[in-house]
């Protein structure tokens, strides 16, 4: 299964969901073995909110979730992984939970507020700058302004008869009532009923009781009573209940007042609508303050994951709230029923290298309680981290971690079979095609602005509020001011160049000092010379100054939470302003819009990609590598065929400028193609109306997603397969507009233009009017397939051969043209992938049927089966850039990996357009081999004489067929396939 330190040799990535399950996955358990994979790796499993499509909104993590199956489901899935010597990887999430009616801790800490257990897991601010907030909790939960809701009577005060409990409710949410408040509204029945005196006597002894245990087991004592009351045969306490209720039904008189002077009027005037009620002033007792879901970014008072209301952050740092949550995890690794863990958005969490160090001596402490025979004498848990790493930027050696995820890996591989010489001209094509000459890095200083005002002002306004407390607690510093601190901490935030730094007790290391360094000369370049004191004090205060040498112990306390509240913010920051706004405000390529990438950096030397290479396997050499994920934004042959204009700009251009004009005919606004388009009765078959075009951002990026995503196979005239394609860019039209944030957003959306844009694309793909752009279209995707494939082909055989661990997302065994979520979470045909797994898994790689995707498996196949045949070579072996020497030397990637005498010689095919230029009537995948002319790759000394064996043709090489003197003669050696993996050595 593995190697003896318990390293997987490969794994497999599967999204479990309600309509995906544990018993499902157990059915392709077969199916990965035989293909090659060593573990699956799956995404959360732990109880999430209903429904849940990915898991990572978990509400209890002491269960296995029952949508999938639940714990049983999990051991029968584990029982088919260990009769196949196979693992399983889980995704966990210590940085946040889900929050709302299943969540019973957060439950707990709405009805007992700073009492709870609770308040103190989850990251509340319980002392918000606001005195309303004070001892509260904000919940932006409220469908429409708060007097809105009252005076519509959308919130009721409801009982909930089965477990004794009062509820405010919204729709379907569900607010517990503080159980200080029972007998208040217990009291309002205004009749006897012995056992309601009994119910409202037994919730008035709760205060009485010394701890908080205590007081829990009072409270459900009390509710039992209550319940027993309400469920009686005599239906006296059900009536009693009922009349409490209706103390605090909503006003006939406000609801009838709202609807005369309308919602507007109600927001103006609150007292008209909710002033004075029964219903509001209780509601205004309680542990929260309920509030318009708009309002989250400007009042929130508790760690959200980045700028989602319904993830609360966790404070995994606390002894108890990591045990509670890491409880089951630690059962399932010590029963061996997992064997590692994926740690998602470690950037989020207080100190990531504390947890890390953590949870790796707990997990490791119970290695020798595991099943016998389960790992080998020195196996450890595997541990890996979902992290953004920023150019020049490496993983902190001493989290005692194995790697990342391998998003890294996935910017490096797909920068390498990006042309250089492509990004100037291209940067020019998408200047003068959309007018937009913002560079890439001011889209993003643009976006980082934007969400320190918008998305992120309460965020931004509590760690300036927390700095401004160290300034008041200084005499020498009494005097900043709050404005002060807020310009200095905002040219921190808009010019900070990594994710975040993780500095601690001991301040900055000297690798985030460099950090801090870029992010302050950015910030003093933008600031006035007034402000230089406040930024200055900020270096200090977040960092600069070792906390542990601070002598006064409220000054220490003050600086940890002011540089934790920083280091907590830049994460959210980096990722909603690159990844969720930049990222569709700037497309030059899209095929470099990537997670982990930076769109302003083209492409990557072979050199500088081996470099990489060498440093991961020195470094981390377990690392997981990926080219797709079920966060992507493109998938990884979508990606490999865009990458292609890199060499064609010049075509490219003239084919954009073309399509442009095409659709030039905009003769009205979208609001008055609207208009008219309602005027001819809104059917978009038959309304003859002009063709309004999409802004230009919006328009060249859909002709490129068009591009990536058009399936290889899709005729012009197949109207059903354009139809589903039209389906699936126009949900990508609309997230992408969203996430720009300049026509549309996702707080405000503007219907009406995306409407528009959804019109647009329909329009220029529908058969008749379209018939010219689509087929062009068609045979621009034919032209570019070929040489697209050979770059999959090259970016799949890297992934699994370079230093690290492999790992396939699922259904990516064929061509992976999806787009961002939903699109790259759809069902997966597996019954597609075992036929041809079983078809053509054990023949010789061929390129006969390459559209299929067939080629694609066989080529994962026959690299899995090697790894399995030395696994040791490829987790242990070392890395050897090869010279390649002749003509096309730029063209090739070739390395090899070295174990104890043993080889692996890996070739790949780089930047083929150019190659297949000599060939445009071919139809394979492949350069000439005369187009090679005299590139020949050098191998390392002493192997060259080994005997070979070609691990894709599935045969001997013969020494004529692949070798000269030098080396191996490209033109023989890839004379049938772009790719080569050759193998010298016995099994380990």
């Amino acid at each position: 299964m593995t190697e003896a330190n318990g390293v997987p040799r490969a794994t497999a990535r599967l999204q479990l969901h309600r309509g995906f399950t544990l018993d499902q996955a157990a059915g392709l358990v077969d199916y990965y073995a035989d293909l090659g994979i060593s573990h699956l790796y799956a995404s959360p499993i732990f109880r999430a909110r209903p429904g849940s499509t990915h898991g990572y909104d978990v509400v209890d993590p002491t269960c296995v979730n029952p949508e999938l199956g639940g714990e049983e489901a999990l051991r029968r899935l584990v029982e088919r992984l260990h009769a196949k010597d196979m693992g399983l990887i889980i995704d966990i999430v210590p940085n946040h939970m889900g929050v709302g009616n299943d969540n019973g801790w957060w439950q707990d800490m709405l009805a007992w507020g700073q009492s709870s257990r609770y308040a103190t897991w989850f990251d509340v601010d319980w002392q918000a700058a606001d005195p309303v907030l004070a001892g509260k909790i904000l919940l932006p939960f409220l469908a429409n302004p708060y007097p809105q809701v009252m005076a519509e009577g959308g919130l009721q005060l409801q009982f909930d008869a089965g477990a004794g409990r009062f509820y405010f409710t919204h729709y379907d949410q569900r607010y517990p009532l503080a159980l200080e408040h029972y007998p208040q509204v217990l009291r309002q029945a205004r009749q006897y009923v012995p056992r309601l005196e009994l119910a409202i006597a037994a919730f008035e002894r709760i205060g009485q009781e010394p701890g908080w245990p205590q007081k829990h087991a009072a409270a459900e004592a009390a509710m039992s009573i209550l319940s027993g009351l309400a469920l009686e045969a005599d239906g006296d306490g059900r009536a009693a209940i009922d009349a409490a209720l209706a103390a605090y039904a909503p006003s006939a008189g406000h609801a009838e007042s709202a609807q005369s002077a309308g919602a507007a009027e109600s927001a103006e005037h609150p007292e008209s609508a909710a002033g004075g009620s029964a219903l509001h002033q209780l509601l205004e007792q309680q542990h929260y303050r309920l509030t318009w879901w708009r309002n989250a970014a400007d009042e929130i008072n508790w760690r959200r994951f980045f700028e989602v209301s319904d993830l609360a952050g966790v404070r995994v740092e606390l002894d108890g709230v990591f045990e509670s949550t890491h409880a089951l995890i630690f059962r399932l690794y010590q029963e061996g029923l997992i064997d590692g863990v994926r740690i998602d958005h470690i950037d989020g969490l207080a100190d990531p290298a504390a947890y890390c160090i953590r949870l790796r001596q707990r997990l490791e402490s119970l290695q020798p309680l595991r099943p016998a025979g389960r790992d080998g004498p020195n196996a450890k848990p595997y541990i890996i981290v979902e992290k953004i790493l920023a150019a020049g930027e490496s993983l902190r050696g001493d989290w005692t971690v194995d790697g990342t995820t391998g998003y890294e890996f996935m910017d490096q591989v797909g920068a390498v079979l990006h042309d250089p010489d492509g990004a100037e001209p291209l940067a020019l094509l998408w200047a003068g095609s959309t007018g937009d000459t913002l560079q890439f890095a001011q889209q993003v200083k643009d976006a980082r602005r934007m969400f320190l005002t918008h998305n992120f002002a309460s965020e931004f306004n509590a760690c300036a509020a927390s700095l401004h407390a160290i300034a008041r607690s200084e005499p020498a510093t009494r005097d900043i001011s709050l404005m002060a601190i807020r310009r200095a901490l905002a040219e921190l935030l808009v010019n900070f160049p990594v994710y975040r730094t993780y500095a601690g007790e001991h301040g900055r290391d000297p690798l985030d000092q460099a950090r801090f360094d870029t992010a302050m000369q950015g910030a003093r370049r933008a600031l006035p010379t007034v402000d230089y004191p406040a930024l200055d004090l900020l270096n200090d205060w977040l960092g600069g100054r070792a906390p542990a040498a601070l002598e006064d112990a409220p000054g220490h306390a003050l600086r940890l939470r002011a540089m934790t509240r920083f280091q907590q913010l830049t994460p959210p920051m980096a990722a909603k302003s690159v990844e969720d706004t930049a990222f569709y405000r700037y497309g030059r390529l899209l095929s470099r819009n990537e997670v982990g990438s930076d769109p302003s950096q083209m492409a990557l030397s072979v050199a500088d990609f081996h470099v990489l290479n060498v440093q991961r396997a020195r470094d981390f050499p377990h690392s997981m590598l990926t080219t797709a994920t079920h966060d992507h934004k493109r998938g990884e042959d979508a990606r490999a065929r865009l990458a292609v204009l890199s060499e064609m700009p010049q075509e490219w251009g003239a084919i954009l400028h073309r399509w442009q004009a095409m659709h030039v005919n905009v003769a009205v606004s979208y609001r008055a193609y609207l208009a008219a388009y309602s005027a001819e009765g809104g059917d978009d078959d038959e309304a003859d109306l002009p063709l309004a075009r999409i802004d230009e951002t919006a328009e060249v990026m859909l002709y490129q997603t068009l591009l990536a995503a058009w399936p290889i196979d899709l005729a012009a005239d197949d109207a059903p397969g354009i139809a589903a394609l039209v389906k699936r860019v126009s949900a990508w039209q609309i997230k992408a507009g969203r996430e720009a944030k300049l026509q549309t957003n996702w707080a405000l959306p503007d219907q009406d233009y995306e409407i528009l844009c959804a019109n647009f694309l329909r329009r220029i793909l529908r058969p008749g009017r379209a018939g010219t752009f689509v087929a062009e279209l068609v045979e621009f995707v034919r032209a570019l397939s070929r040489p697209a494939t050979i770059n999959s082909l090259a970016q799949t055989l890297l992934r699994l051969t370079a230093p690290g661990v492999p790992d396939q997302y699922q259904g990516c065994e064929f061509w992976d043209f999806s787009l961002v979520d939903p699109d790259n979470r759809r069902p997966v045909d597996f019954a597609a992938r075992m036929l041809a797994l079983r078809q053509h898994g054990d023949a010789p790689m061929t390129l006969e049927d390459w559209r299929s995707g067939a080629v694609k498996q066989q080529l994962i196949h026959a690299a899995l089966m090697l790894r399995r045949r030395d696994p040791l070579l490829f987790c242990s072996g070392a890395y050897i850039p090869l010279e390649v020497q002749g003509a096309l030397a730029n063209h090739v990637i070739a390395f090899a990996r070295e174990y104890q005498g043993r080889y692996a010689v890996v070739i790949v095919t780089r930047l083929p357009g150019r190659l297949l230029a000599d060939d445009p009537e071919g139809d394979l995948p492949l350069a000439p081999a005369l187009a090679w002319r005299d590139t020949s790759v050098m191998l390392p000394a002493g192997c060259a004489s080994a005997g070979w064996q070609d691990a894709l043709a599935r045969r001997p090489v013969e020494t004529a067929a692949g070798f000269d003197y030098y080396g191996i003669v490209l033109s023989q050696a890839l004379a049938a396939l772009p790719v080569a993996l050759w193998y010298s050595g016995g099994a380990s």
